[in-house]
């Protein structure tokens, strides 16, 4: 990639501004913020004795927005430390200092005139080799940089952000009529692998691909729902995961994107658009508007189409009646399709089930998606190049598990198209070309071919993938399972590297695990020359199976468990002692068992966002395979040997850690509470997770691999436990932990400390695991910890007893 950004400059810090600015001080680049100078002064200011000169004024709208960002919740960087690489400024005095940087972004307020102003004022302040973009939502990129230099035109497009720009994968790149190739492509390709997006090129129209399509089935939705009968919490209900679309649903995302928001992204699609149809279905209803004038805009104003307030039995979710304009409690949706798909078992079948069906639901659901199929494909030559940009767009920008064009797919582009024609509907001509061409899908898949995707110019072209998206379930089509059970599979995943994936229920731990990790290291020993541990998962392990642990302790049967358990560790602990490397590849919610999963490797290859932890305490227990051990073993690394004696800030550390059942909230967040080492590598782009870790791997076992050898481990013995007991009691006397909790942290005490020793005994590995499978066997037989996890179980809440 030739294409690098060694400074960059944000024009705007409002929401969006500053939160792009904390994501690009996320992967290292530093960045100058730059905002408007204050008109007039504050009150407060003139008392402190400030003037429009002060430099303090002067930045100050960008330290407010910068300000800001640190404190938002969940937070756009991935460490606060990051914050350290942003500059504020404003653009009357440091528009020179854009020459600095390779790529300015301009996101300033949606409004044409003033975007075109900075933008004239910005071509003279770069340099000649910059890129410059606008994070516009909807406005024409030509026409914002008509009245500049062409050759600052052929360096400016847009890209466009979806918020929030740290969690949200979408990045539309967006060229301009005269936007030069290379610099479409570099920016595409400095998306994917430097700011770790999924990059879709939109062309120059009204809201470009996303926006345009998921404000029409939005609108489209409140239409059918006043037809059809149906109050906002039923729609919610139907409109979530039952059709492959985010738990938000449709007004629960409305509520979170702000009502005025919405209403202003839907009136500049209806006002850019010509067509009279066109511009009546992005047509805000009536009460849409009536709940903006009140002041209803959703989170941010504590209300909108649901409101929390507080009841007798608790806080209680109540949904907005929009004739009455009152709120009141939430209806359960009552329909034999809608029930048929909750007990499907597939995205496909839920989706058959509510659209083929004989209910008012289905009705409801078939209305919705038949207007989104058909408007998409009569606007596709106009938004963008080919299908599989719509469906990723759609996927990314508002989290469908389908985009528009694989949704056909599944319905059955024959079947559908048939009723909808059957309905009156104009079916776009393209779609009539290729049905009468015998196409029947848009997308297809033979045994070990690439896949491939139907082009408007009438023929099949295979999709494109990077040579750095390793898909799991490619090479399984591919043949290059080497064995699987219930629970895991270890997969080929070519250059001597073999791939373990989970693939039970949520990824959790049984025994089916514990026997593939088994036959991993056995296989990984002898025949090949390296280990990833990953999956393509929504997350990567959420810890061991805790049904399981409970039916067993629930029927006393504690050998069985005392043997799963100490199966589990050995696993681990030959895993670690592998003659080859290995290397965890985490994401998500890799919590407890999962986390555990990830200490012995030699390398962690974690995504940025990973959410790590052991938070065994949630269920009334501690860790159970390993997890303690090795985090005293890493929290100790690199201490001099002449301080084993002082070990106890080490310790309480670990013990804090475990005890509050720390979670990381980015891998950098991980590190550092503990759970990467320094050496650890992070990947921004998830899609590129298992490549990194495979190239770690390959490096590692290229390199002259040796692996490690057991040492002994100091431990602070009954005088640290002590301390540490201490400290847990007096937050007992305090009234801060129970009883129960007190019993928790006594154990997990006892365990980092080394038990009944003295201080400084050298202690085997061994020795560790077996205190803590005796105190996670104790604690998994006490009734107030079955309670905890009959109501994690059943909630998926901690219960605090």
């Amino acid at each position: 990639m030739t294409f690098q950004v060694r400074k960059a400059a944000v024009l705007g810090s409002g929401v969006m501004g500053a939160a792009i600015a904390a994501h690009l001080s996320n992967v290292g680049i530093p960045v100058l913020l730059l905002d408007m100078v204050p008109p007039k002064l504050t009150e407060k200011e003139i008392a402190a004795g400030l003037t429009l000169e002060s430099p303090q004024v002067r930045n100050k709208l960008a330290t407010q927005g910068l300000e800001a960002a640190k404190k938002s919740k969940p937070s756009p960087f991935y460490s606060l430390e990051d914050a350290s690489r942003i500059e504020v400024g404003n653009f009357s005095d440091d528009l020179s200092r854009l020459k600095e940087c390779d790529w300015v972004i301009e996101v300033v307020v949606e409004n044409l005139e003033i975007k075109r102003n900075l933008l004239h004022q910005v071509q003279s302040a770069v340099r000649a080799d910059a890129i410059v973009s606008s994070n516009t939502s909807g406005i024409s990129i030509a026409a914002m940089s008509e009245l500049c230099e062409p050759s600052f035109r052929k360096r400016f497009l847009g890209t466009h952000f979806f918020n929030p720009p740290r969690y949200m994968k979408l990045l539309e790149v967006i060229p301009g009529p005269e936007t030069l190739p290379n610099v479409v492509e570099d920016m595409v390709r400095f998306g994917e692998r430097v700011l770790g997006k999924g990059v879709v090129v939109a062309k120059d129209t009204p809201n470009f691909i996303a926006n345009r399509i998921g404000t029409y089935g939005l609108i489209a939705t409140l239409d059918a729902m006043q037809r059809h009968g149906f109050g906002v919490d039923e729609v919610d209900a139907i409109t979530g995961p039952l059709m492959g679309r985010p738990k938000s649903a449709t007004f629960r995302t409305l509520d979170v994107v702000g009502l005025d928001t919405f209403v202003h992204v839907a009136e500049n699609v209806q006002s850019s658009v010509s067509g009279e149809d066109e511009k009546i279905a992005f047509q805000i209803p009536d009460y849409l508007r009536e709940m903006v004038s009140r002041g209803w805009l959703g989170e941010k104003t504590g209300q909108g189409f649901f409101k929390r307030e507080k009841t007798s039995s608790g806080r209680e979710i109540l949904a907005l009646n929009l004739t009455s304009m009152e709120y009141g409690a939430r209806k359960r949706v009552t329909s034999s399709s809608f029930d048929a798909a909750r007990s499907a078992d597939t995205l496909e079948q839920k989706l058959n089930h509510l659209v083929y069906g004989k209910d008012a639901v289905s009705a409801f659901v078939w209305e919705i998606l038949k207007k989104v199929l058909l408007y998409t494909a009569s606007k596709q030559e106009e938004i963008a190049d080919n299908i599989v940009a719509v469906d990723n767009a759609m996927k990314w920008g508002f989290n469908w598990e389908l985009g528009p064009y694989e949704t056909w797919d599944v319905l059955g582009v024959e079947k559908s198209v048939e009723r909808m024609r059957q309905d009156g509907e104009t079916i776009p001509a393209w779609i009539e070309e290729f049905l009468a061409a015998g196409h029947t899908s848009f997308y297809k898949t033979s045994a070990g071919q690439p896949k491939e995707f139907y082009v408007l110019t009438r023929h099949y072209k295979e999709l494109e993938v990077a040579p750095e998206h390793i898909s799991l379930k490619s090479l399984k089509e591919q043949g290059k399972v080497i064995r699987k059970n219930s629970g895991a599979s270890l997969i080929d995943l070519g250059d001597g590297i073999a791939c373990l994936e989970f693939h039970s229920l949520k990824q959790a731990i049984g025994t089916d695990v514990t026997q593939m990790i088994d036959y991993a290291v056995q296989e990984v020993s002898v025949n090949w020359d390296g280990l990833v541990i990953g999956n393509e998962a929504a997350n990567f392990c959420v810890g061991a199976n805790l049904m399981m642990m409970l039916i067993e302790a629930q029927d006393e049967n504690w050998d069985d468990l005392n043997l799963a358990v100490q199966q589990f560790q050995q696993a681990l602990y030959r895993l670690k002692y592998l003659a080859k490397p290995v290397v965890a590849a985490p994401f998500s919610l890799s919590l407890g068992g999962g986390a555990e999963v990830c200490f012995p490797a030699d390398r962690i290859q974690a995504s940025a966002e990973t959410y790590m932890g052991l938070v065994e305490v949630g269920v009334g227990l501690i860790p159970g395979g390993g997890g303690n051990k090795e985090l005293l073993i890493r929290s100790l690394e690199g201490v001099p040997s002449v301080l084993t004696d002082r070990l106890d800030g080490y310790v309480r550390s670990v013990f804090e850690t475990i005890a509050m059942a720390k979670v990381s909230t980015s891998a950098k967040e991980a590190r550092a509470n503990g759970f990467l080492r320094a050496a650890d590598g992070i990947s921004v782009n998830r899609d590129y997770l298992l490549h990194d870790a495979k190239v770690v791997a390959r490096s590692l076992a290229d390199s002259g691999y040796i692996p490690p050898q057991e040492r002994r481990i100091p431990v602070v013995g009954e005088a640290g436990a002590a301390v540490l007991k201490t400290g847990v009691y007096g937050m007992r006397i305090a009234g801060q932990i129970s009883d129960h909790d007190a019993k928790i942290a006594g154990k997990l005490a006892d365990v980092l400390t080394g038990g009944s020793v003295p201080r400084g005994t050298l202690v085997t590995e061994q020795y560790l695991l077996d205190l803590e499978r005796e105190a996670f066997l104790s604690l998994v037989g006490e009734p107030k910890t079955q309670a905890r996890m009959q109501h994690m179980l059943q909630t998926g809440k901690p219960l605090r007893n």
